[in-house]
């Protein structure tokens, strides 16, 4: 257990550090996580300090990796205002914006919503090793409990069918990508990516100068789409650093 008085707008949290466990991103991996204690109240300004700081949070529990001898999760943001679109994602940004339309619902259980979840959580995990995440009670933790913050759920829509769900957390000076899920028979026109295209349009509109897209691992396919976004700016333990459009990723 350790105080850390720098973190919360100046009132100091209790933060433990969890022992040894299996990575969930590498595998043959041993892992430690740095989380907020549960109990402490997690307003928006709050986490907003936090993510700043290299911080995530999944449901109510705010996190960092803190391993011994690894420091490959790398929390990444895109500078709003210096960001361009590139080909591929003006191509991205035409064909879907044509027939899909967004609308925004608050963070509550819906039977949509969740059988969507659950069809892009098999998709991915054929083998069934995500069925304990796929239940109603991991999704609602996961995704619909109240945090002490604003979320907002973003529907894209073909017509009246939902096609993708993006959870983005509201703060104040930022927008932070929870979690994307979409239609796996959609997955060729790349949902994911057109989900953080207008993530990054909604922050111009709310004229907030970064969203944050979480972890990324140079060694992780699933995550090699956020540095497709450029500029982007990552966390290096003491301050975020940016990279132009094309240089290498590489930390300290």
């Amino acid at each position: 257990m350790n105080r850390n008085p720098s973190i919360g707008h100046g009132r100091g949290l209790t933060l433990y550090l969890t022992g040894d466990h299996a990575c969930s991103y590498l595998d043959a991996v041993q892992a430690r996580t740095l989380f907020v204690d549960p109990a402490a109240r997690i307003d928006g300004p709050t986490y907003q300090a936090l993510i700043e700081q290299g911080f995530r949070r999944s449901g109510v529990h705010v996190y960092r990796p803190a391993c011994r001898a690894c420091a490959r999760c790398i929390p990444v943001r895109v500078p709003v205002d210096c960001f361009e679109r590139d080909r591929s994602q003006r191509r991205n940004w035409r064909r879907n914006a044509a027939d899909l339309t967004l609308s925004h619902a608050f963070p509550r259980f819906e039977t949509e919503h969740f059988a969507l979840y659950r069809r892009y959580l098999e998709s991915r995990h054929p083998d069934g090793s995500m069925s304990e995440e796929s239940n109603e009670d991991s999704y609602r933790r996961f995704l619909c409990d109240d945090w002490g913050g604003e979320t907002r759920f973003l529907e894209f829509r073909e017509g009246h069918r939902l096609v993708a769900v993006a959870v983005t957390d509201i703060l104040e000076n930022s927008l932070s990508a929870v979690y994307t899920f979409f239609d796996p028979a959609l997955a060729h026109r790349g949902p994911g990516v057109f989900a953080v295209l207008a993530q990054v349009e909604l922050a111009r509109k709310l004229r907030l100068p970064h969203v944050y897209l979480g972890y990324w691992i140079e060694e992780s396919r699933k995550m090699s789409y956020k540095t497709a976004f450029r500029p982007i700016e990552a966390w290096d333990g003491r301050r975020w650093r940016l990279f132009e459009r094309g240089a290498a990723l590489e930390l300290p």
